[in-house]
């Protein structure tokens, strides 16, 4: 009877960890470190101070992000551009349809030609954006620390 009457253990609260972090170390920084780690610590991107910390300790790979209002405004644009770019596309076919079901086949041809020769003009000023943007990146974005 005895037996019957032990309460089985509940199976609510935290999950143990297997090898949790029980050994604790302090540091103390000077104002010129403590400014200087918080700089770093800012630029890791990382939300907690402990984990860059230990990053740093253990040489894993840290990662710094240098926020340029200049870069961020280019690929803004680019971004912007290309989504322009993709509605041209876009509009494009839609043209050439409309073109070859509601025009004569010599109408249709006569602005074909005339579509074709502006998006000459327009593959041409891509090519010239590609080449600026490749341009940015090498001299801007490469050589950044």
């Amino acid at each position: 009877m005895m037996e019957n009457n032990k309460k089985l253990p509940k199976k609510t609260g935290r999950k143990p960890i297997q090898d949790p972090a029980k050994f604790r170390y302090t540091i103390s920084f000077n104002e010129e470190e403590h400014n200087r780690f918080l700089a770093l610590f800012e630029q890791s991107g990382l939300l907690v101070k402990a984990h860059f910390i230990t990053s740093c300790i253990f040489d894993k790979t840290i990662k710094t992000v240098k926020m340029d209002k200049g870069t961020i405004d280019f690929y803004m644009r680019l971004t912007s551009f290309y989504s322009q770019f993709r509605s041209v596309g876009v509009n494009y076919n839609q043209v050439v349809k409309l073109l070859y079901s509601n025009l004569s086949e010599k109408k249709a041809a006569a602005y074909l030609y005339k579509l074709e020769k502006q998006t000459l003009e327009m593959f041409n000023l891509f090519k010239e954006i590609m080449e600026l943007t490749a341009e940015f990146e090498t001299k801007y974005l490469k050589n950044k620390p």
